[in-house]
C-alpha cells in the first residue's frame, strides 16, 4: 500500500488509511525506528510489561530466592535507627 507524506503545521507526516490501523491495532503513542529500508512504526510497551506474569512464573517455578543478602552496611547500622 503507497501513503503519501503530507505537511503537517512545521513537520510532515503520513496519513494512516483506518484499515491499516485496524490491522495493526496501533494506537496511541508509538515507536518510530529508522532501519536500512526506511521508516519502522511500532507500538509502545509500557515500562515493566509483562514483569507481574515474570514473576509470578518465577514464584511457581520457586525459583524467586534473593541473589544477594541484605544490602545493610556498617554505615547504615551505626548511623539509622531500624
Amino acid at each position: 500500500m503507497k501513503a503519501q507524506i503530507i505537511k503537517i503545521g512545521n513537520s510532515k507526516g503520513i496519513r494512516i488509511p483506518k484499515p491499516v490501523l485496524e490491522e495493526s491495532q496501533l494506537e496511541g503513542e508509538v515507536e518510530l525506528e529508522v532501519i536500512d529500508e526506511g521508516l519502522l512504526v511500532k507500538s509502545t510497551k509500557p515500562p515493566r510489561h509483562g514483569w507481574d506474569e515474570a514473576f509470578r512464573t518465577l514464584a511457581e517455578n520457586d525459583d524467586d530466592d534473593l541473589l544477594m543478602g541484605d544490602a545493610v552496611s556498617q554505615f547504615d547500622e551505626e548511623n539509622w535507627r531500624w
